[in-house]
């Protein structure tokens, strides 16, 4: 009695949410790769990849994104050394300002380097980002797929990076931060591709690029009880087994690689079943009561559609594994109904 109770309550619930818009399908929108979104205030921020410039969408339903309202932020000057194919643009609220990190080129990828806006708005909507520079450790090496976080109250940044100036490898790199804008001291690798689901590519492919080794956009996670995890993509963006990984913090310090247990096996992957190809270059939120745990990630919908366009934003829920692991399951379907953030929405 009580299951067919407990039942007819989620039949009831799912039903009021779809009378009422609160739920979702994936995608979020046609196009837009390396999604990010922060929220705040009672909105979400959200940006992705657009190669040109830097445009935030602002609304208060994540499942609304298609017709929420957007701003350009930034478009670069034409003939500088960030004029060009600008990439997996992150917004951050930091100690009372609004930063947005960003990897641009001249138009030879050997040249990409990370950048950083800032805002002193409480609206990151208005226009009054300047650009306070590159942003980098002393080697000025490749870098892309920045992002920023706090631990134990310091601030620190990770990023994809070369070792040396071959595009042969990316790797894991992670530095401290003496503000938002300057990283302080040394960077450290903490992650390198080892596993043979790290290593797909085609170097035969003249059209994409020559490493077949590639461990990119990483993303710190903290579970329920503080324990930090470091989330990356692998392989070449280009293949179908693009996935995410897993790094733990095992150790009391975040400087040292020898702090971070690497998993043997991707957490996140193709699903052919379900018709999503090389999901990817995720982020995290929290529903607006801070009640669910949601990822934010690009997939194809089609096998072999490489880093293009057709690459799109999509968002589930996920849990916790006993062990205090992330389990964040499949990718579902496109057209899938699912309901959406908790308190997301609500009766106007």
């Amino acid at each position: 009695m009580r299951r067919k109770l407990t039942l007819l309550i989620w039949t009831l619930s799912f039903v009021w949410g779809v009378s009422f818009g609160q739920t979702f399908t994936n995608p979020l929108l046609p196009s837009g790769a390396d999604p990010w979104s922060i929220h705040k205030d009672g909105f979400y921020y959200y940006t992705h990849t657009i190669q040109d410039s830097i445009v935030i969408w602002k609304t208060d339903n994540l499942a609304k994104l298609k017709d929420a309202e957007k701003k350009t932020i930034f478009v670069p000057p034409p003939g500088t050394l960030y004029s060009k194919q600008l990439w997996a643009p992150e917004i951050h609220f930091i100690d009372g300002r609004w930063y947005v990190y960003f990897a641009a080129d001249d138009g030879n990828n050997n040249n990409h380097r990370m950048y950083v806006l800032e805002n002193a708005s409480d609206d990151p909507m208005n226009s009054n980002w300047v650009l306070k520079g590159k942003i980098g450790d002393r080697t000025n090496k490749w870098a892309i797929d920045g992002s920023v976080f706090k631990h134990k109250n310091k601030l620190y940044m990770v990023w994809a990076g070369w070792e040396g100036d071959v595009n042969h490898t990316q790797e894991i790199y992670i530095a401290k931060m003496r503000n938002p804008w300057t990283i302080k001291g040394k960077r450290v690798k903490i992650s390198s591709p080892l596993y043979e689901w790290e290593k797909h590519g085609d170097l035969n492919d003249a059209a994409n690029p020559p490493h077949v080794n590639v461990n990119e956009g990483p993303q710190i996670l903290r579970n329920p009880n503080g324990k930090t995890f470091l989330i990356y993509s692998a392989s070449g963006c280009w293949t179908d087994f693009y996935a995410l990984g897993m790094l733990t913090l095992e150790g009391k310090s975040l400087m040292r690689a020898s702090s971070w247990r690497k998993k043997p096996e991707p957490v996140f992957k193709q699903s052919p079943e379900n018709k999503v190809y090389a999901p990817g270059h995720n982020s995290f939120f929290k529903s607006p009561d801070g009640t669910e745990d949601w990822i934010l990630y690009h997939a194809n919908s089609e096998p072999g559609q490489g880093c293009g366009r057709h690459r799109s934003p999509r968002a589930q829920k996920f849990g916790w594994h006993a062990d205090g692991t992330p389990d964040f399951g499949k990718p579902v379907k496109e057209g899938e109904v699912l309901r959406s953030p908790s308190s997301e929405n609500s009766i106007r």
